[in-house]
């Protein structure tokens, strides 16, 4: 899928934007589908397997050996198998883009531009442990996991028509370590020896040391690359021109900067496979970029673009009243979201010296005051978040640790906060709707500040050692501006020389990649079945590694350990365990300000899709660029109308 909020279990987690701020669209570094951790549990049905001499033969695999389709499955339960194809969809990002390629730091890629690329596994939007065959036909491993081999379709194509091979898959996987993003170094780090067989089978051998629960999957997810077109075209340079990829759209149109469209190939190889039965619906996938949120919402309005997921809570609140909606030509709609919440907030930049102590960090995160602005900005919309798997309940901690908890803990205590053992998972401080500067909130993270020697001089500002207490709020978003503007007020109240730099998209990304900034706006799309790719936001591994997600620049051994303890997880209670045990833990560190969310989606769009589910998606997506479809019927009643 890709979509304005795409979230999969992937190397390069899924970055958006929420509220008031805009929806940053993460380019997936995975095949489109891989969603091995992102899919809800359901009916769990035992996969129809074949054991010679302990080793397992399926046609796909899940983290705990449940699959809910067998082998002789003809489609997903939450498509429509009979969905008509054609027409457009199109939807709007944010920023700017210069390249079509994803996976490398160069550049900065359009919206959907991994949708050229297959992978040998795929998943689906139900299940959040499992992956099925997409290239590969089925797989074979030993109970141990410490090797799969990939049994490939010879009738998977590229788009010039020539045979996606075993070699292709080992190119693949030896480019994007040497000439990819850095993390792809971090993802890899357990694999030993990738080697093709023969022309249709690649065998995959892992270090025993590593994660072995999941490399198989982080296996079937590479995208796969064409050899023989990267001969001639060089990989590690960003470019306007389409890849070669066997996926089922190419490039259809490119303005830099301005839109990207996919057209939908009516000769992709594997359109009728189960797998995809019901999905890529649309001949044409449209993005159009707008650099500033008020000008993207109405050019919706205007009909510039046909779907749009609503960020905004004060556009949600007052905007959704315009003619097109009152004659029933634009659908506004909420539908429940079944995923966690995602960790939203203000992060530190832990590289910084002044980010050391955790009670400044504490204090600093006491100014945002999420009470007033959700009354004042919000329209009462949100709740606070306090977790980094907000609105999950199995993997969120609360309270006290259990006892399950306490004895992984117990071994880490020179690593982690004391507090982690003495008190409930930490909450953010409570503060008055009725008064942006609650006195006595401020008071609190006033006498914090005092115990991290940070003190009052005749200026009004706070110094220590000489040094002037200074932050800066990196911001591209001009509708944010009024979240920010209110909690800088707060923060010089505290006697912090606070501001907040607004600069365009570009310079964003590139800041960002390389963690030029104090505190920047994050949301992460956390997994269901969290795993080894919890590394590349919370791991030490890639806390120095430019265009890394860890934001926070956290680098923590108990940190690391408690994340290897979740890869390692052999079934599901022991991995809810852990994870509750690694959010307890963050919550202590103090490594952000965590901001709000809504566990919904608010959407509108014009009336010309259809979509197989009436008021409840699938678990882990709304698939709304995917398994809905084009209506002829109802878009030529808006064409009649004159509103198409």
């Amino acid at each position: 899928m890709f979509h304005v909020t795409a979230r999969t279990k992937t190397t390069e987690i899924a970055k958006t934007r929420q509220a008031s701020a805009r929806p940053q669209v993460a380019t997936l570094p995975w095949h489109r589908y891989l969603a091995p951790a992102l899919l809800s549990c359901g009916l769990v049905i035992a996969a129809t397997q074949a054991f010679a001499e302990g080793v397992t033969t399926t046609h796909g695999v899940s983290t705990f050996g449940g699959l809910k389709y067998g082998p002789d499955f003809t489609h997903f339960d939450y498509v429509n198998p009979e969905a008509p194809k054609g027409g457009t969809f199109s939807t709007w990002a944010f920023g700017t883009f210069d390249s079509l390629t994803p996976y490398i730091l160069k550049g900065n890629a359009a919206a959907g531009a991994s949708v050229f690329y297959d992978s040998l596994l795929t998943g689906n939007l139900e299940e959040p442990d499992a992956s099925y065959g997409l290239v590969a036909a089925s797989m074979e491993f030993p109970e141990n996991r410490e090797w799969v081999v990939f049994h490939m379709r010879p009738e998977a194509k590229f788009r010039d028509g020539s045979q996606v091979t075993a070699h292709d898959v080992v190119f693949s996987y030896e480019t994007l370590l040497d000439k990819g993003r850095p993390s792809f170094k971090t993802t890899f780090q357990y694999f030993k020896t990738v080697e093709a067989l023969d022309d249709f089978t690649v065998k995959f051998t892992f270090d025993p040391e590593g994660p072995l629960r999941e490399l198989l999957m982080t296996a079937g997810g590479i995208p796969i690359l064409s050899k023989a077109y990267y001969e001639t075209v060089d990989f590690s340079e960003s470019s306007i021109e389409p890849p070669m990829g066997s996926g089922p759209y190419t490039l259809d149109s490119v303005d830099p900067g301005r839109s990207v469209s996919y057209k939908r190939r009516d000769d992709y190889w594997g359109r009728d496979l189960p797998v995809n039965v019901g999905s890529d619906n649309f001949d044409v996938i449209k993005f159009e970029y707008f650099a500033d949120y008020t000008t993207a919402f109405e050019a919706f309005k205007g009909g510039a673009y046909l779907f749009r997921e609503e960020f905004s809570s004060k556009v949600w609140g007052t905007g959704y009243d315009f003619p097109a909606i009152d004659a029933g030509q634009v659908i506004v709609d909420t539908l429940p979201d079944g995923r966690p919440a995602g960790t939203q907030g203000f992060w530190f930049n832990l590289r910084r010296d002044k980010f050391q102590d955790p009670r400044l960090r504490e204090a600093i995160g006491m100014a945002f005051n999420f009470e007033w602005s959700n009354e004042s900005l919000f329209y009462n919309l949100y709740q606070r978040t306090d977790s980094f798997w907000e609105n999950s309940p199995t993997l969120q901690a609360e309270g006290m640790p259990s006892a399950a908890e306490l004895a992984l803990l117990e071994p880490l205590r020179e690593f982690i906060p004391e507090t982690v053992f003495t008190d409930p998972a930490f909450s953010p401080a409570v503060s008055k709707s009725s008064d942006l500067a609650d006195r006595r909130t401020l008071r609190r993270a006033g006498k914090l500040l005092d115990e991290a020697g940070w003190e009052v001089g005749d200026d009004g500002f706070r110094y220590r050692d000489g040094v002037k207490l200074e932050i800066e709020v990196l911001n591209d978003s001009p509708t944010f501006e009024r979240i920010i503007n209110p909690y800088i007020e707060n923060l010089k109240r505290l006697g912090v020389d606070a501001s907040s730099n607004r600069v365009d998209a570009a310079e964003a990304q590139e800041r960002e990649k390389n963690f030029d900034y104090d505190i920047v706006t994050q949301r992460f799309s956390m997994s269901q079945t969290p795993g080894n790719e919890l590394r590349q936001i919370f791991g030490s591994a890639s806390v120095n590694t430019p265009g890394s997600v860890n934001v926070a620049g956290l680098s923590n051994e108990g940190v690391d350990r408690l994340i290897r303890i979740i890869a390692d997880a052999d079934n599901r209670e022991d991995l809810d365990t852990a994870v509750r045990a690694l959010d307890r833990v963050l919550r202590a560190m103090h490594i952000w300000v965590p901001q709000w969310y809504k566990g919904a989606h608010n959407i509108a769009y014009r009336d010309v899709f259809g979509r197989p589910y009436t008021d409840t998606p699938p678990p882990l997506s709304m698939g709304e660029s995917s398994i809905w479809w084009w209506d002829e019927d109802k878009a030529q009643k808006l064409r009649d109308a004159g509103a198409l």
